[in-house]
């Protein structure tokens, strides 16, 4: 039997099923960044961050936008360390020691050097902002699958950068051919 740290969450998409216990999580798609022994990491890529604004957050660091940021929004990525931006984007950019590979054709990179390239508009090409992380321990994804809290899916490209932020949830199930009206929030066993 492959368990799940054999083969890996990385690159995947978490579906939130409609019965999530945790409002925070409702209607949410992760993409898990890092997934190992030692637990998981992502980002959630359908929920906008209503309190801050790319261009707010550039005048905060003191950056000077040479291209049009408007168009960069800003997620709530997750619970943990809400103060700290990440930027998962597609691999035509690369910072040596800073970026991450995430998933095929996916990094992401956390420090200050992504948000001046992409101000100066020599950034990736697609990238999510996001505040804050879902992180989980040891077996605690595992354990939150077990419970049908969560569906997952190979994440793809087009959900993660280009469909609407609020058709994102729905997308993300439609790759699995469900239809969201037949989900249950209870789980069985055959």
């Amino acid at each position: 039997m492959t368990t799940f740290h054999e083969q890996g969450l990385k690159g995947q998409f978490l579906i939130a099923m409609p019965g999530m216990g945790d409002p925070r999580f409702a209607k949410s798609v992760v993409y898990i960044c890092d997934h190992s022994d030692e637990g998981a990491m992502g980002l959630i890529i359908n929920k906008p961050s209503k309190d801050i604004k790319f261009q707010e957050l550039l005048d905060q660091l003191s950056i000077t936008a040479t291209t049009s940021v408007s168009d960069v929004d800003i997620y709530f990525g997750g619970p943990v360390e809400m103060g700290r931006g990440f930027v998962l984007h597609s691999n035509d950019y690369h910072i040596d020691g800073s970026t991450m590979h995430a998933g095929d054709r996916v990094g992401m990179t956390a420090t200050l050097d992504v948000i001046k390239d992409i101000a100066r508009g020599d950034g990736p090409e697609n990238a999510l902002f996001a505040l804050g992380y879902a992180g989980w321990a040891p077996s605690q994804l595992e354990g939150e699958l077990a419970r049908n809290g969560w569906l997952t899916v190979p994440a793809d490209q087009a959900i993660l950068f280009d469909v609407e932020t609020d058709n994102k949830w729905q997308a993300a199930i439609e790759l699995l051919g469900i239809d969201p009206l037949l989900l249950s929030a209870e789980g069985g066993r055959a």
